[in-house]
């Protein structure tokens, strides 16, 4: 079982008894340190002493189950307005949202497109951009983020 998944499974239930809900589990290397991070969202957002609380909770049980060999930092996040879409369920959630999706190479000379979520299937991501309704494969898209318009 993946690092991840073993931490999403003891800590959700932590999560939801301070009245949130686990976005997503990151475990991730940035310049030579490692960090686990868990994002959080609820009703009404995030602040601070969410993610103290929920930090100290779950903290212990990161000690206790040690689920990761090395020396890590542990931060625990809101999921953000702008919060990366990443499972079925998330496309499925905000469709009809803008997003914005990151392309691995360009499209048309870009590599960031701006629309509204219109669809998804198996890792295709279908938007709404301007006029057109534009498909973009799996393999096309790098990341697929929420889009805050002011």
């Amino acid at each position: 079982m993946k690092v991840t998944d073993l931490v999403a499974e003891f800590s959700k239930p932590i999560v939801e008894a301070h009245g949130c809900s686990l976005w997503d589990v990151e475990y991730v290397r940035e310049g030579s340190e490692r960090f686990l991070r868990l994002y959080i969202e609820k009703e009404g957002g995030i602040d601070i002493s969410d993610c103290e609380a929920i930090s100290r909770a779950v903290d212990p049980i990161l000690d206790e189950k040690d689920p990761i060999a090395e020396s890590y930092h542990f931060e625990v996040c809101s999921a953000g307005l702008e919060r990366k879409l990443t499972r079925p369920a998330d496309f499925a959630r905000f469709l009809g949202s803008p997003v914005m999706v990151k392309l691995y190479r360009p499209r048309n000379g870009l590599k960031e497109i701006p629309g509204v979520l219109r669809g998804y299937d198996e890792g295709r991501v279908t938007v709404e951009a301007g006029k057109e309704t534009v498909t973009f494969e799996k393999s096309e898209v790098a990341m697929v983020r929420l889009r805050v318009e002011f």
